[in-house]
């Protein structure tokens, strides 16, 4: 979880200084190898703080109506 959280702040670093995506990835996978985000996640976590985000912490997944029944049914239990 750490090891993520040190990543996303490594692209929020990037995108403050007007990096790409496509240029941070690089620069991302030399300073992290194996251990560096997917270009998938790295395209996402930019564009959300190329958007505005400041958080970089992950958010609690949402809960569909269904799922949150479920779940609520089982706190119950």
């Amino acid at each position: 979880m750490q090891r993520s959280l040190e990543r996303r702040v490594a692209i929020k670093f990037c995108v403050k200084l007007e990096k790409s995506a496509a240029e941070t990835i690089p620069m991302l996978k030399k300073a992290f190898g194996v251990d560096c985000l997917s270009d998938r996640q790295i395209f996402r976590w930019n564009k959300a703080f190329a958007e505005g985000r400041e958080d970089c912490q992950q958010r609690e997944p949402r809960w569909t109506a269904i799922n949150l029944q479920f779940r609520r049914q089982c706190e119950t239990l």
